[in-house]
């Protein structure tokens, strides 16, 4: 089982708008309102590709239950705790291939110490049942900000490898706490090691405790840091869509890989597809399958 933390949950809207004029009024074409987050997008990608998942967080108010009311829905198993504060919800304006992407994103229910406890009780008894972990997204307030590096070092403790996909301090805390990928995307690494480069930025977060490092670059693939080398993982063609969620998609496969124990070469093919395949899906924590099947013998590794 492949266990995945969403410590901000969110209800994601989504408002698909051909040709978005940013300026004036917009008839929406199709909305979509599912659970969101982070994890729950990565839990979504790896139940459609066959997998045991668990989805654990954070969740409270009218929204929260809204969105536990939606994992059941979907038949993602979920093991929230709940919280006295509102879960909050999401907003992606996309214009699609005729047009460009705005997220808007609230900042989440305010966690007091004695429920954020309470979350870690909870987890470290998920991981006994866990084959790996994903902790990704956001934190809510009152959430310090080495938590996902308490939460990655937890995991360690009990061999479980962990992925985490942070920002900010966060990211910048999540290196001690030994993670077996830590999964920026290029802007992130920026802000964390403003200097050098992608390779030299990855190396410095190796440096700190991470086993692994892997950068999503967007249409430009991936770059991966790791024990057994520096990869590159190219992509043949830029893929038009809504990129909101290629990177859960993308971490869907780096976790996949992670438990099967694939070499890194076919782990990053398996997870740059994935990443592609979900621009071409119109909601995040859906891929599209005939775009991942197409694009996936494609991609150039070195």
């Amino acid at each position: 089982m492949i266990l995945t933390v969403t410590l901000n949950a969110a209800l994601d809207v989504t408002y698909e708008v051909p040709g978005v004029d940013w300026d004036g009024v917009n008839r929406v074409r199709s909305v979509h309102r599912r659970a969101g987050g982070k994890g729950v997008n990565v839990a979504r990608v790896l139940r459609g590709l066959g997998q045991e998942v668990l989805v654990t967080g954070l969740a409270g108010g009218a929204t929260g239950r809204a969105v536990e009311a939606d994992l059941e829905a979907a038949g993602l198993p979920g093991a929230l705790v709940r919280v006295a504060g509102e879960s909050r919800t999401t907003l992606v304006v996309s214009g699609g291939a005729e047009g460009g992407t705005a997220l808007f994103n609230e900042p989440g229910p305010e966690v007091t110490a004695a429920e954020l406890r309470e979350f870690v009780r909870v987890y470290e008894g998920l991981l006994a049942r866990a084959d790996a972990v994903v902790v990704s997204g956001s934190l809510p307030r009152g959430v310090p900000a080495d938590t996902y590096a308490h939460l990655a070092a937890l995991a360690a403790e009990r061999r479980v490898p962990a992925i985490v996909d942070a920002d900010g301090e966060p990211l910048l805390h999540a290196p001690a706490g030994r993670p077996a990928i830590l999964k920026p995307n290029a802007d992130e690494l920026t802000r964390a090691v403003p200097h050098g480069g992608p390779v030299e930025g990855a190396e410095h977060l190796r440096s700190r405790g991470a086993e692994s490092v892997v950068v999503s670059l967007g249409a430009d693939g991936l770059l991966a840091v790791t024990p057994d080398g520096t990869f590159r993982a190219r992509m043949p063609y830029k893929v038009e869509g809504n990129p909101t969620g290629a990177g859960d998609s993308l971490v869907a496969g780096l976790a996949l890989g992670l438990v099967e124990g694939t070499a890194w070469p076919d782990r990053l093919r398996r997870a740059a597809a994935l990443g592609a395949a979900a621009v071409a899906a119109p909601v995040a924590g859906d891929f599209d399958a005939d775009v991942y099947a197409h694009v996936h013998p494609l991609i150039d590794l070195t």
